[in-house]
C-alpha cells in the first residue's frame, strides 16, 4: 500500500514531451529557413545570375515580411490558443517551404513561354536563355513571394512555443526549458548543411526545400495527437500540475487555471516592459540571422571554400551553438541558489552573455591563420546568442500574464526582424560595393571589408541592448490585469 501511494504521489513529467514537440518544430522551423542560404552559392544563384544584392533583398524582405506577420502572428495564437495557432503556423509555413521549388519552373515558363513540369526542363530554358534581366528579377520576386509565406506561417512558431512553455512550466524553470526547444534552431542549422546539401547535389535544389519542407506536415500530427492544456491533460497527474502553476498568485485546480483578462493589442504598448523585450530583439535578433544566412557565403567569399567543404566548418560553428544551453541552467542558479527573481537572475545572465560576442572582433584579424579561427570565435557568439535569446524570451512570461505572452512574443519579435531587415538589406549592398570598389578598412580589402564592419556591429549589440533593456526596466514588475 505504501508503495502504491508513493506511486501515486509522484508527479508526471509530461511536460517534457511538451518541450521535445517545440524542439522539433524548431529545428523543422530552422532547417526550412537555412535551405536557401545553402543552395544559393552554388545551385540558385549562378541559375537564375544572381548577385549579393538580389540575395540581400530576398533575406531582408523575408525579414520585413516576418516582422510583419510577428506583430499579428502573437495576437492570433492568443486568439485561437497554443494548439490552433501552432498547427496553423506550421501547416503554413511548411506549404511555403515546398512553394520555393517551383520558382525555376515559373521563372522558365514566364520568361520563355515554354512551360514545363520538370525541374531539370525548366533549368535547360532557363540556361539556354542565359541570365537576362528578366530573368533575374522575376525569379527574385518569385522567391521573396515564397519566403512571404514562408515568414508567415514561420512567425507563429515563436510566439506558440513560448506561450505553450509558459503553460506548462513555473517561472523558475522556463529559460532552460526555453533553452532546449531553442536548441532545435542551433540542431537544425547544424544539420541542414550536409542534409540539403546532399539533397540538392543528388536530386537538385528543388527536391531540398520539398523534402524538408515535408516534415513540417509530419510533425502537425503528433502536435494534433499529443498537445492538450495542462488541466486538461490526462497525461499530467495532480502532482505535476501543482508543480506546474507553483508560483500561481492564485492556484490554479486541475481542471481550471487562474482567470486573467486579457491585455488588449493598445494596452501592451502601454508598458516599459513590453518596449524593454521589443529593444532588446531589435538589436539581436538580426545578429543571429546575419550569421545564420551568410556564414556559407563568407567561407566561400573570404576562404574559397566550395560547398562540400564548407559543411564540416559549419557543422562545427553550430555544434559549439550547443554550448548555448548553459543559457537556461545560469539564471535557474541565481534564483534558487542567490535568492534573485526570476527578472535579475535573467538580466545577470544575458550581461555575462552579451560580452561573448566581441569575440567576433577577432574573426576577419585571425582569419588570415586559418578559416577555423573565426568558425571558432563566430560559434561562440551564436552561442551567447542563443542563450540570451532563451532568457530575453522568458522574460515575457516572467512579468506578462499567460494570456498575453503570445501577443507580446510577437511584437518583440516584430522588432528582431525590423532589425534583421536593416542588417540584412546592408549586408548585401555593402559586400557588393565593397567587392566592386575594392573598399579597404582596418588593412583588409574588398568583401573581407565588408564582413569586418558587420563582425564589429554584431559584437557590440548585446551589450547596447542589455543597457537600453535594464534603463528600462531596472527592476522586478509584474504586469496584472484586474
Amino acid at each position: 500500500m505504501k508503495n502504491n501511494h508513493a506511486t501515486a504521489a509522484r508527479a508526471t513529467n509530461y511536460r517534457w514531451t511538451i518541450c521535445a514537440l517545440l524542439f522539433f518544430a524548431t529545428t523543422i522551423n530552422y532547417l526550412d529557413r537555412q535551405v536557401l542560404s545553402l543552395t544559393w552559392p552554388d545551385f540558385i544563384g549562378p541559375e537564375f545570375g544572381w548577385t549579393n544584392d538580389d540575395y540581400g533583398l530576398i533575406t531582408s524582405s523575408f525579414s520585413l515580411l516576418y516582422a510583419i506577420c510577428m506583430l499579428f502572428a502573437g495576437r492570433f495564437v492568443d486568439r485561437v490558443d497554443t494548439k490552433r495557432g501552432f498547427l496553423w503556423a506550421i501547416g503554413i509555413w511548411s506549404v511555403g517551404a515546398c512553394l520555393h521549388a517551383f520558382c525555376g519552373i515559373a521563372t522558365a515558363g514566364i520568361t520563355t513561354g515554354a512551360w514545363t513540369a520538370s525541374f531539370a526542363s525548366a533549368r535547360d530554358l532557363i540556361a539556354t536563355a542565359g541570365a537576362t534581366g528578366k530573368i533575374v528579377s522575376l525569379s527574385v520576386t518569385l522567391f521573396i513571394l515564397c519566403r512571404f509565406v514562408l515568414a508567415l506561417g514561420e512567425a507563429g512558431n515563436f510566439p506558440a512555443a513560448i506561450k505553450a512553455t509558459a503553460e506548462y512550466n513555473p517561472k523558475r524553470d522556463r529559460a532552460f526549458s526555453t533553452s532546449i526547444f531553442n536548441s532545435g534552431a542551433t540542431i537544425g542549422a547544424m544539420i541542414a548543411p550536409a542534409c540539403v546539401l546532399y539533397i540538392a547535389d543528388s536530386f537538385g535544389w528543388e527536391a531540398s526545400f520539398l523534402l524538408i519542407g515535408l516534415l513540417g506536415f509530419i510533425w502537425m500530427g503528433f502536435w494534433t495527437f499529443l498537445y492538450k492544456k495542462p488541466g486538461e491533460n490526462p497525461r499530467v497527474n495532480s502532482a505535476e500540475l501543482a508543480y506546474i502553476n507553483s508560483d500561481e498568485p492564485v492556484a490554479a485546480t486541475a481542471a481550471t487555471p487562474a482567470p486573467s483578462r486579457k491585455l488588449t493589442f493598445l494596452d501592451c504598448f502601454k508598458y516599459k516592459q513590453t518596449w524593454a523585450f521589443a529593444f532588446g530583439k531589435f538589436m539581436t535578433d538580426g545578429v543571429w540571422w546575419f550569421y545564420l544566412f551568410w556564414m556559407p557565403k563568407y567561407l566561400q567569399s573570404v576562404f574559397h571554400l566550395e560547398k562540400t567543404a564548407q559543411v564540416l566548418p559549419l557543422t562545427v560553428l553550430y555544434t559549439i551553438v550547443m554550448l548555448s544551453l548553459v543559457g537556461g541552467w545560469l539564471p535557474s542558479y541565481f534564483i534558487d541558489k542567490k535568492g534573485m527573481n526570476p527578472y535579475a537572475g535573467r538580466m545577470r545572465s544575458m550581461l555575462i552573455f552579451a560580452f561573448f560576442p566581441l569575440l567576433a572582433l577577432f574573426a576577419q584579424p585571425l582569419g588570415g591563420y586559418s578559416y577555423w579561427l573565426p568558425v571558432i570565435l563566430i560559434g561562440v557568439a551564436c552561442a551567447a546568442h542563443q542563450a540570451w535569446s532563451a532568457n530575453i524570451f522568458s522574460t515575457v512570461g516572467d512579468m506578462f500574464p499567460k494570456t498575453s505572452i503570445a501577443t507580446i512574443t510577437g511584437i518583440g519579435g516584430m522588432a528582431g526582424g525590423v532589425g534583421s531587415f536593416i542588417i540584412q538589406m546592408g549586408a548585401g549592398k555593402l559586400f557588393d560595393h565593397a567587392g566592386q570598389t575594392n573598399m579597404t578598412f582596418l588593412g583588409f580589402q574588398g568583401e573581407p571589408a565588408g564582413y569586418f564592419i558587420l563582425f564589429i556591429v554584431c559584437a557590440i549589440a548585446y551589450l547596447i541592448g542589455w543597457a537600453v533593456m535594464k534603463t528600462l526596466v531596472p527592476r522586478y514588475k509584474v504586469i496584472t490585469v484586474d
